[in-house]
């Protein structure tokens, strides 16, 4: 199936079902699903395939569910929201294998906006350590800087911020270890309402070249922690 965009089909099926999140709306709206969520995100991860490969030859773009295509259904178990299923579209666009990737690309879809972005969103013990040596290091750490200023060119905004106080057994040798040791995590994010071409089949080329100005922190994440 080619992709025709995100219509109000989708759009309505996630309205719907963040105003009714529970299993006897969404098995009423099974074909809903099938028809409005799952057809296009297959869809359009198939037609960002090749685009996507020339941006970053490595990525993977697997056009199934627990491929690029995020499941619909909520991990409750430890989760204080009990409520069974997301209300969004999530899409993964990695390098490596996906259980371990550390970087990769990324697409949210809700009924009111849309979020892109690029990056890890969590370092575990063993990356955040490599992490901290990177931006500390005469030379990865101001390479670090510099993609963060083309990200922000881009009109994206740097994530991962988490702690308040730099890291013990590190200092603030540069502008960069300051700001960049309080992360445990490293990405660029972009929210904004959906654009004009959201229903249509250019929105795989408006995401592209969005994506295209946030590759430095793809890059750099790739280059200094694998």
């Amino acid at each position: 199936m080619a992709f025709g965009g995100f219509g109000k089909g989708t759009l309505d099926f996630l309205a719907g079902l963040s105003a009714n999140n529970n299993k006897a709306w969404f098995d009423a709206h099974r074909q809903d699903y099938e028809a409005h969520f799952v057809g296009p995100a297959v869809a359009f991860v198939a037609a960002l395939a090749e685009p996507l490969a020339k941006l970053a030859p490595r990525l993977n773009a697997e056009p199934r569910i627990n491929g690029s295509i995020f499941r619909i259904n909520r991990d409750i178990r430890f989760s204080k929201d009990k409520t069974p299923y997301k209300d969004h579209l999530d899409l993964w666009f990695w390098e490596g294998e996906r259980k371990t990737a550390l970087s990769g690309l990324f697409f949210r879809l809700t009924a009111t906006e849309m979020i892109l972005g690029t990056g890890c969103h969590g370092f575990d013990p063993a990356r955040l350590a490599a992490f901290r040596q990177a931006v500390c290091d005469p030379k990865r750490g101001p390479a670090a800087a510099k993609a963060v200023a083309a990200i922000e060119r881009a009109g994206f905004t740097l994530g991962g911020a988490h702690y308040k106080t730099l890291p013990r057994g590190f200092a603030a040798s540069t502008p960069a270890a300051e700001r960049l040791l309080k992360h445990n995590a490293f990405y660029a994010v972009q929210t904004a309402p959906h654009p004009p071409g959201l229903a249509t089949p250019g929105l795989v080329d408006w995401c592209v070249e969005r994506w295209r100005g946030t590759l430095p922190i793809h890059r750099w994440l790739v280059e200094n922690l694998s």
